[in-house]
């Protein structure tokens, strides 16, 4: 069952939705929220969390900022996707073969972020074609960027494309 945390009641804005897969820091989802918030991005949490949602980091990262956001939590990925009406699915992980600014994204699309210590199942990116599993570019051995800053990089890249449909 989905529990909608604030729905403003305008799907129309959401143009892209944030798939966060068993999050597990609470002030990297707070700043999620933070960029959902000013994107039109709609956040979608699949359980289990790694925290309560009213926890003191979560709400402190994303401060002022939730009541302009759309934040659901979802008992599986299947069941979000369900409810997002099978959107196509774009999965990041350091083992994408494809680089995150590929793609041409359309509105509906959603973006798949696994949990921050152990990033996406095998078996969910492998659902994706290779075309939609993605990576952001980053130096050799360097380790991977931090949640909510890659999600900023992909949802920036694909309002970019979308020409900030919305924005100021």
């Amino acid at each position: 069952m989905q529990a909608t945390l604030r729905n403003l009641g305008q799907p129309h804005l959401r143009m892209f939705s944030i798939i966060l897969y068993e999050p597990e820091i609470p002030p990297n989802t707070g700043n999620i929220i933070r960029l959902c918030a000013n994107t039109g991005a709609a956040l979608h949490l699949i359980k289990p969390l790694g925290f309560e949602l009213d926890n003191a980091r979560l709400k402190r990262a994303g401060l002022d900022y939730r009541e302009f956001a759309e934040v659901a939590t979802h008992a599986s990925l299947d069941t979000c996707l369900g409810i997002l009406g099978q959107p196509r699915v774009f999965a990041l992980s350091t083992r994408g073969p494809t680089a995150y600014d590929v793609p041409d994204y359309a509105p509906g699309d959603a973006f798949l972020f696994g949990p921050e210590t152990r990033g996406l199942p095998q078996d969910i990116l492998n659902a994706q074609p290779p075309t939609r599993r993605l990576r952001l570019p980053m130096r050799a051995g360097s380790r991977s960027l931090n949640l909510a800053n890659a999600a900023a990089v992909v949802i920036f890249e694909a309002w970019r494309q979308q020409k900030f449909a919305g924005g100021s």
